[in-house]
């Protein structure tokens, strides 16, 4: 059987660390997403992680149960992250909308972190609040249970995997991503039109798309699907602004690539 869950305040170390700091739960989390920022998931052990917070790694167990455990954590930080501050305004497609960019930019401003928890179901907090108000905006629109559902999936594995994607490229070396975005301004640019000529024709325009993230794009068109369903009036007599391009970047300023 499973240990049981124990409350945090059970399990917290009495006593300061030896540089004086009071472990928690928040705390291991939060130095765990900076060591996969400054060193990649390889970087992420609990002999380091002890070592960045001064205190001895069994320490850790007092609050998860091994690191898998911690890494569900920090995937459900991550979403916690997208949720806060955001309340539904009552319009089904602008919620959804807010929700999916919210999700996408809070792993894509953690990379490393978001290559780790991106395919994994937590069962916590933040994940269940999300999932909660996603199934809630479906069915408050009006949709039955069984398209809600559909929706629903089609929904939130889209986000993970456009997050997982985009993710992937800024986890990349700073040389190798530059190398690959340049390539639509290179070799797609100077194709030849007699033999390439759909590639020729629209290159200007892939050299501007292609570094950047498709996602609000592949997000517009699970809504207008919806939409449709629903036998709604256009997106654009409900005011719903949709850009032609979105550049979702990172505290760090590298843009996510398209593929």
């Amino acid at each position: 059987m499973p240990k049981p869950v124990v409350p945090e305040e059970k399990r917290r170390r009495r006593r300061p660390t030896r540089s004086g700091t009071v472990l928690s739960e928040r705390l291991i989390v939060e130095t765990a997403l900076r060591m996969l920022r400054e060193h990649g998931s390889t970087g992420l052990t609990a002999r380091r992680l002890g070592l960045a917070l001064d205190a001895d790694p069994s320490t850790l167990y007092r609050y998860f149960r091994g690191m898998d455990d911690l890494t569900l954590a920090i995937g459900d930080a991550l979403i916690g992250q997208a949720l806060a501050g955001w309340e539904p305004a009552g319009e089904w497609r602008r919620d959804l909308r807010e929700v999916g960019l919210r999700i996408h930019a809070a792993y894509v401003a953690h990379p490393q972190a978001a290559l780790l928890t991106t395919s994994r179901v937590t069962g916590r907090a933040n994940e269940l609040a999300a999932d909660e108000a996603v199934l809630d905006v479906l069915r408050t629109a009006g949709l039955p249970l069984a398209d809600t559902v559909r929706i629903y999936h089609a929904f939130i594995d889209q986000t993970l995997a456009f997050a997982a994607l985009d993710a992937a490229s800024l986890a990349l070396p700073s040389a190798a991503l530059h190398a690959d975005e340049n390539q639509w301004r290179s070799t797609y640019a100077r194709l030849p039109d007699d033999r390439y000529p759909r590639i020729a024709e629209a290159a200007p325009l892939l050299a501007v798309r292609m570094v950047t993230s498709a996602y609000p794009t592949a997000l517009d068109m699970i809504l207008d699907s919806v939409e449709k369903q629903l036998g709604c009036a256009p997106s654009g007599a409900r005011g719903t602004a949709r850009p032609a391009t979105t550049d979702l970047r990172p505290p760090d300023g590298r843009s996510s690539q398209g593929r």
